[in-house]
């Protein structure tokens, strides 16, 4: 996804040096480590670094810094990993000028004197020796031969070269030269059976000497041949002084790539070709290559250097190419080796480039003989060498994100141009320098693609627009400063935000192009708040202005354009009340102005102040905050110091009494260091989270319906660790989802290289929290139980179309956005219409027929199942397809038992069976946790205990309860224990008691017949509560292995209807209690007749309150008893409560008949309820609000009974419909968004009242059935309502539910309009007013006369 494209590390003018490697060449400059082929950035080697290393000194880099060195090496098994070797302190005064390390010599040059140190091993550490030391003038360059007995030396004072023994450190030579040297350099050749020193030195007139050794004396050398620009060029040309420089192509690097080329098959044709190379490679010639100024290449050779006697030199020119083929004479040019290619790689210095050198072309002079590879554009221009080299503190970029600058610590800086259509790099446009103190920058706006710039200088409160000429403005002590996007990029204009160290926020006009390039203050105002913020922020505009930098007229006025937070944590959002841009064409009057270079000393305030709108605020109750970014969709994360680390939340700006707006929290025990938000082109929000060696970053994530995902994870991470030691400074997200990391003086660029084929940064964040194809589990999932079966099977049918066409996942088509607003009955019909209607009764057609009629077969089922087992879809993870496939079974399952299950009993079912499989992934060894990126999963698949309450409250609404508890029983292999019955809450949603005493029996069986004991003491709690005492005592009978057999035979001989019986019962209870056998403790309770201690014993040591909810149930044989209302109210809600689980609630509720609050609490905040309900509640938990089948379960609710229909019209108007938004934006988190438009395109606000009746109802017999009457016609779907209360002595209604409830108990409420009280007190009037018609007429309806068979004629 991000990938390295580029790094920005300069480039010095001094030499360069190169570390071959089997596979790859390094070269070093400025102890940045590049590939010589690919100039690609490698690593970055601080002097700070102190890691010790036994390594010897084999591949090394070795650097100094004043009077330090520190020499490098690679390790790791791939050797890809650089750690300190070894250092050298040397006396301050001795400051280093020349290094050269060979074989473990470590030659020192300083101003004043040469050393030479050898490596050893002290205390298993690599240490240098001194081996001696000389008193010499400054030197420049110092070089070991390649047998390691001479250094050669250059001084910075004189033209003369010094020769040195390596073992004393006597001078044996000088050489003097009429002009400076410039280049020293040792011949090696091992090929050669020689061993004399030859030595290369280059002087600045381009002229290359060859130093050869005199016969008679090998340890000095003399001079044999020189090459000048007029041994290779015409004198004509020569002597015009054309610029030129020479440089010596390394003979063993030449050689291995010409014999690999010899070594080839050729054509005749190619034979020819090669004889100059066969040439060069057998006579020994050394080749050099001089550029001429206008970037051509003269090729020359001397032949004969390893014979003797010296006098036998050749030299001759081999070519010389057309102009251009460089684009200058470079300081620095060398030869490296390809690993692994019959080509070279050439490289010059400075400019950095990198060219690819085909041998036969070049030789050839064919244009394609030298080809660029990689350019380090950076510093094309021609001050390249003035790079600063201090630290990068802050970056910022244009509103489009096309233009970045660059603040260093010394305050200077650069803008560049994100150039991404062409070269998709950094070009750099501009520069300022700082001459003094006073010119110090501390804060800077970049603009017009980083074209200009805008710095602010804290010392003297200036302005200054980097213009020709440039424009200065006195504006008030600055404490940020931002740029707002134009609504064109032709406009001369720019709006610049201040806010000011005593936040007031001030507007700036700047007029960038033009005669007269000025600064403008228009405005200073604050915003309206009632004590100054904590800190004033801007709103990332880069989503507004596109991805592409296309602006749109007043687009800053569209969208907020600055984030206050409080002291207390409260985030306010402001828009300006105006067009800013409509007031760039009149300057008010008084307004302070400067131009041309001149100020206006005295700064005067606008005449016309800009005022702020506040469009949104979200409370966090977070203190302390340390920094704090908002996204263009208006997220906001902030950054608390905590003791535990730095936590870390991110808020929804969408608050409301059904969403506190935190979608995220995570504390980290790592520094953060920077924060910068980036938008994607479907507008959703990236975070990039900087740390001291990395940067994390966050996208939102999908959520899902059956686990709990966070809200935000990291989707991939870029690690600099391994690359450069110096911390990271700053991040900044560019255009196109390109991140730029600054780290020391270095630039980083990580974006998606063209030629890849993997998924974009974009992409992978669309995927994990986008939009879902249809045929995704989830959506699948959630069109199941919001009843849509004939969706569902188009679905399935359209899936395997799909599949059987061949074509690419990416071409496959999904079903029109009109198939997901249709209802069920709607989308059969529509199915139904296509299939042939017979005209007579008895022309039935054969199966056979109607089912290859019918796209959704079980033969076409069964034949996808087949095909996704072994080819699942690559799209989805592996418990996605898994869940995929179990979804698709259970929707064939579901035609074919659909009139059996209603719809609340097909969702209980599609949740009991996720809920096996997935605790059946879990178990299987070796689980994937689907990591589809780089990064590693945050969890794996985990088994859960229980269904949730939620899986269980459709069953417990469910009128096919007899088909639920069958399947139930199948999915436990037939033998449902009390652990799989608490998993599956059955006697939670079991309504008939008859029914939960039977299925009671059926698990004290399964709980006896477990294992091979056959323990009675398993059964014993159940069957006692069943009353049947004497079926224990026979399973005692046939317990002869048990100790306790013949006691408890003894003891349950007794008659326990006895008090005295009864007595011993409890006795022998609490004697257990002591033991610890809970379970048994409570079963002897019940044989004694205390339910209410066995219930307590379940509740407050085995910590199972559905255990004693069905000891209760069946005990008291109904829902009625004292002992069932004292679990729900004192543990059941309360658990709720703290939970924040609504579905338990609204089940407890419903229990004790308190049906309005069942409904109520689905919608109304938890404190409410809290406070009207006679149940202590001490704590309370999330609200949990982020389940869409919420608002299913209350669709069905607010009108089922007159109960519910009274909780109903309790909930305001206002507070209904902000639930209905919170479950849209919830559908839309889970990747639903055809969904959420259904919901709120069908959802009703209709609420329960009666219709006018027809004059004629009265002559008509009342159906003496039930006890029901109609509802209006918009209620039609739900003809009837249940009475079950009493409507003759029922209370009055209670309070609405508040539009608005405070979220903590910490946080005070804020009062709501008075419009707003005042249009939902009249909702509540109306509401209230149609309950109050709905009770008068089921009082009238509840007079049911007797029965009269004659109602029936």
């Amino acid at each position: 996804m991000l990938d390295l494209t580029q790094a920005y590390t300069g480039c010095p003018s001094s030499s360069l040096q190169f570390l071959h490697l089997p596979r790859e060449t390094l070269l070093a400059n400025s102890v940045v480590v590049l590939n010589a082929r690919t100039l690609a950035f490698v690593r970055a080697l601080a002097f700070w670094e102190v890691f010790p290393s036994t390594r010897h000194l084999t591949q090394s880099v070795v650097a100094s810094l004043g009077h330090r060195v520190v020499a490098w090496s690679l390790s790791g098994i791939q050797n890809d990993y650089w750690r300190v070797h070894s250092s050298l302190l040397l006396p301050e005064e001795q400051q280093v000028t020349a290094l050269n390390c060979m074989s473990g010599l470590l030659a020192v040059g300083t101003r004043s004197s040469l050393s030479v140190y050898t490596l050893i091993l002290e205390n298993d550490l690599p240490t240098w020796s001194l081996k001696w030391s000389s008193t010499v003038p400054s030197l420049s360059r110092v070089r070991f031969s390649p047998s390691l007995m001479y250094i050669a030396t250059t001084s910075l004072y004189d033209n003369v070269v010094h020769l040195y023994l390596t073992t004393t450190g006597r001078l044996t030579q000088t050489i003097s030269h009429p002009r400076p040297v410039s280049d020293l350099i040792w011949r090696n050749s091992p090929s050669s059976s020689r061993d004399d020193p030859i030595l290369y030195t280059i002087t600045i007139d381009a002229t290359l000497r060859i130093f050869l050794p005199v016969l008679d004396a090998p340890q000095y050398l003399q001079l044999h041949s020189a090459l000048d620009s007029f041994s290779s060029l015409p004198f004509s040309v020569a002597s015009q002084g054309t610029n030129s420089c020479i440089f010596w192509l390394d003979r063993e690097v030449m050689n291995a790539a010409l014999k690999s080329i010899l070594g080839q098959s050729q054509t005749a044709e190619e034979d020819a070709r090669t004889r100059r190379i066969r040439d060069i490679t057998e006579e020994g010639w050394d080749i050099f290559l001089r550029v001429l100024g206008d970037g051509s290449l003269v090729v020359q050779a001397v032949a004969n250097i390893d014979r003797r006697p010296p006098t036998l030199l050749k030299q001759f020119t081999l070519l010389q190419t057309a102009p251009g083929v460089l684009s200058a004479a470079p300081a620095h040019l060398y030869i490296v080796p390809n690993p692994g290619r019959p080509l070279l790689t050439l490289i010059t210095s400075p400019p950095l480039k990198s060219y690819e050198l085909a041998i036969l072309p070049f030789f050839d002079a064919r244009a394609d003989g030298l080809k660029l590879t990689a350019s380090s554009a950076e510093h094309a221009d021609a001050d390249a060498q003035e790079d600063s080299r201090a630290e990068i503190v802050q970056f910022m970029r244009t509103p489009n994100g096309e233009g970045v600058g660059a603040l260093r610590s010394d305050g200077s800086g650069e803008a560049w141009n994100f150039d991404w259509a062409r070269t998709n790099g950094l070009l750099r446009k501009s520069r300022w320098k700082v001459n003094s103190e006073a010119d110090r920058v501390e804060l800077f706006v970049v603009i017009n693609g980083g074209r200009c710039f805008v710095t602010f200088a804290s010392s003297s409160n200036f302005l200054t627009l980097h213009t020709s000429p440039p424009a200065t403005l006195q504006v008030p002590p600055l404490a940020s400063l931002f740029a707002l996007s134009p609504p064109s990029h032709s406009d001369p204009h720019r709006t610049i935000i201040g806010i000011t160290v005593s936040r007031t926020v001030i507007v700036i006009l700047a007029t960038i192009s033009g005669p007269s390039p000025s600064l403008t203050l228009l405005s200073e105002s604050s915003l309206p708040l009632p004590m100054p913020p904590k800190m004033i922020l801007s709103v990332d505009p880069m989503a507004w202005v596109g991805q592409y930098g296309s602006g749109t007229q007043g687009i800053a006025q569209a969208h907020d354009v600055l984030l206050s937070v409080s002291e207390e944590g409260e985030l306010a959002f402001w828009i300006p009340e105006g067009d800013l841009h409509a007031q760039q064409g009149c300057i008010p009057n008084g307004a302070t102005n400067a131009t041309n270079g001149t100020t206006d000393q005295t700064r005067g305030h606008a005449g016309q102040k800009i005022g702020w709108k506040c469009t949104g605020q979200v409370r966090t109750g977070r203190k302390g905050l340390s920094m704090a970014r908002c996204s263009s969709a208006k997220k906001s994360v902030l950054v608390v110091p905590t003791p535990d680390g730095q936590e870390l939340t991110i808020w929804d700006s969408k608050e409301s009494e059904f969403a506190l707006g935190l979608e995220f929290r995570q504390v980290y025990s790592d520094t953060i260091n920077d924060l910068d938000w980036a938008a994607t082109p479907d507008g959703q929000s990236i975070l990039a989270v900087g740390f001291a060696h990395r940067v994390e970053l966050l996208c939102q994530q999908r959520a899902t319906y059956f686990d709990e995902t966070p809200g935000w994870g990291v989707c991939w991470k870029v690690d600099l660790s391994g690359m450069i030691p110096h911390p990271i400074s700053d991040s900044i997200w560019l255009a196109r989802g390109t991140l730029l990391v600054g780290a020391g003086h270095l630039l980083f660029m990580f974006g998606q290289r063209r030629e890849a084929k993997e998924e974009s940064l974009f992409e992978h964040v669309a995927r994990r929290n986008g939009p879902l194809d249809d045929y995704h589990p989830q959506m699948i999932l959630q069109c199941l139980l919001w009843e849509k079966i004939e969706l569902v099977k188009n679905i399935i049918v359209n899936l395997a179309r799909n599949i059987e066409s061949g074509r690419d996942i990416h071409q496959w088509e999904n079903l029109p956005i009109e198939n997901y607003l249709q209802k069920d009955e709607e989308a059969k019909a529509i199915t139904a219409t296509h299939r042939p209607k017979y005209s007579l009764l008895f022309d039935i057609p054969e199966s056979k027929d109607d089912e290859e009629e019918d796209p959704f077969s079980p033969a076409v089922v069964r034949k996808l199942l087949d095909h996704l087992a072994d080819n699942p879809i690559s799209r989805l993870s592996p418990s996605e397809n898994a869940s995929l496939l179990v979804l698709i079974q259970t929707a064939l399952e579901i035609e074919e038992y659909r009139r059996a299950l209603d719809p609340n009993g097909l969702r209980y079912l599609i949740s009991m069976r996720s809920f096996y499989i997935l605790n059946r992934r879990a178990s299987e060894p070796g689980t994937p946790a689907s990591p589809t990126t780089g990064i590693a999963p945050s969890s794996q698949l985990k088994r859960r205990e229980r269904l949730r309450y939620r899986d269980m409250i459709w069953a417990f609404h469910s009128d096919s309860q007899e088909v639920l508890l069958s399947t139930s029983t199948a999915a436990c292999g037939g033998k449902m224990g009390w652990s799989d019955a608490r998993a599956l809450g059955i006697f939670i949603w079991m309504r008939s008691a008859d029914a939960l005493r039977a299925h009671m029996e059926v698990v004290a069986r399964n709980e006896y017949m477990a294992g091979d004991l056959r323990d009675p003491t398993a059964c014993s709690l159940f069957y006692f509560a069943l009353g049947k005492v004497k079926l224990v005592h026979g399973l005692w009978r046939q317990a002869a292995w048990h100790k306790e057999q013949q006691p408890m035979l003894k003891f349950l001989n007794n008659d326990f209807k006895e008090p005295r019986w009864r007595t011993a019962a409890l006795k022998n209870a609490f004697a257990l209690l002591s033991k610890r056998r809970f379970e048994y403790a409570a079963a002897f309770f019940l044989l004694g007749g205390s339910l209410k201690d066995a219930v307590n014993v379940c509740l407050k040591n085995l910590n199972d309150w559905q255990l004693a909810v069905a000891l209760a149930r069946v005990v008291e044989q109904g829902d009625d008893g004292p002992i069932l209302g004292g679990i729900l109210n004192n543990t059941v809600i309360p658990l709720a409560f703290k939970d924040g689980n609504r579905w338990l609630a609204s089940w407890a509720f419903w229990l004790l008949h308190r049906r309005d609050l069942a409904v109520r609490i689905l919608v109304t905040p938890l404190q409410d309820i809290a406070s009207a309900v006679d149940v202590s509640i001490i704590e309370i938990g999330d609200p949990h609000y982020d389940d869409p089948s919420l608002a299913l379960l209350f669709s069905q609710l607010k009108s089922k009974t007159l109960q519910t229909a009274q909780g109903t019209s309790e909930i305001s108007g206002r507070t209904e419909f902000n639930f209905v938004l919170q479950i849209a934006r919830v559908f839309c988190r889970m990747g639903c968004h055809v969904l959420a438009l259904d919901l709120v395109r069908a959802w009703s606000f209709q609420r329960p009242s009666t219709v006018i009746r027809d004059s004629r109802a009265s002559l008509r017999p009342p159906s003496p059935i039930s006890t029901r009457f109609a509802l209006e016609p918009a209620l039609r779907h739900k003809s009837s309502i249940l009475i079950d209360i009493d409507v003759t002595t029922a209370p009055p209604t209670r309070r609405a539910s508040p539009s608005r409830s405070p979220t903590r108990d910490s946080l005070p409420s804020r009062p709501a309009p008075v419009k707003d009280e005042l249009k939902d007190e009249g909702d509540l009037v109306a509401r209230k007013a149609g309950i109050g018609s709905l009770m008068k007429s089921a009082k009238q309806d509840v007079k049911v006369p007797e029965f009269d068979m004659g109602a029936f004629f």
